[in-house]
């Protein structure tokens, strides 16, 4: 355990060492916060919109502000955790430094879950600077917050789930570019994989609805938490961090 902090301590770091960081937390802030702005405004206006029947609007914050605002926020996941993971390997690989890592009194499985926690801890980061818009709410509103806990939860396993796939794709090439345009095709698709579901019926419906990975986020935006979904992203987060693993050792078995 000591070691896999050490590795996650020392790529949180490198993180923030680099433009990195600061780019993609700055991106993330920046259109977070326009969408937010716009989700208010409409909010607001629809709220003090009157009907002559029935006077103004009753407008639910958490159903009518905070849940269209998470959906822009998960398309923008797309784009930005590709960059978060595109250099965990790839960069190491074409500089070399791999070899120092390999060659370490390390295990395969710390150098994995060390650079895993150490993104997600940076994704924590990136989520931390929504909390503000949240504050905002309860000051000047009443939102629930047990819908408000299980979007963040989901929104935890939804990104460590990305950040799986990424750092398997990224032991793959030598090229960050690559690397990003990997992890995101890898992604769009399971994103978009229960599309291909709704042109048949039956049991291939039944497993492209399964496999997609933002149809097992909606419960969590309900506020309900259900095994099946969590059960879903830690079984993905674990398959990635499996092949990640195995994609690591035949790097050392070539060394």
């Amino acid at each position: 355990m000591r070691n896999v902090l050490a590795i996650a301590q020392k790529e949180l770091k490198s993180y923030f060492a680099s433009p990195i960081a600061y780019v993609v937390i700055g991106l993330f802030a920046l259109l977070y916060g326009y969408f937010f702005a716009v989700m208010l405004q409409y909010f607001v206006r629809a709220s003090l919109n009157v009907n002559p029947m029935m006077g103004p609007q009753s407008l639910n914050i958490n159903q009518d502000l905070l849940r269209p605002a998470i959906s822009n926020v998960l398309i923008l996941l797309l784009f930005i955790i590709p960059a978060m993971t595109m250099r965990a390997y790839a960069e190491e690989r074409r500089s070399g430094t791999i070899e120092l890592l390999l060659t370490s009194p390390i295990t395969d499985v710390e150098i994995v879950l060390g650079k895993f926690v150490g993104a997600l801890a940076l994704y924590a980061v990136m989520l931390a600077v929504t909390l503000p818009h949240v504050a905002l709410l309860f000051a000047y509103g009443t939102p629930e917050w047990k819908p408000i806990l299980t979007t963040y939860i989901g929104m935890l396993l939804l990104g460590g789930s990305f950040l799986s796939v990424g750092l398997f794709i990224s032991t793959l090439t030598t090229n960050q570019i690559v690397a990003y345009i990997g992890t995101f095709s890898a992604l769009l698709i399971l994103w978009v994989i229960s599309w291909l579901g709704s042109f048949s019926t039956g049991f291939f419906t039944d497993l492209t609805a399964y496999l997609s990975l933002i149809d097992h986020f909606d419960d969590f935006a309900k506020g309900v938490i259900d095994t099946t979904h969590v059960i879903y992203y830690l079984s993905l987060i674990t398959f990635g961090l499996f092949l990640t693993a195995k994609s690591v050792d035949t790097e050392r078995w070539r060394g």
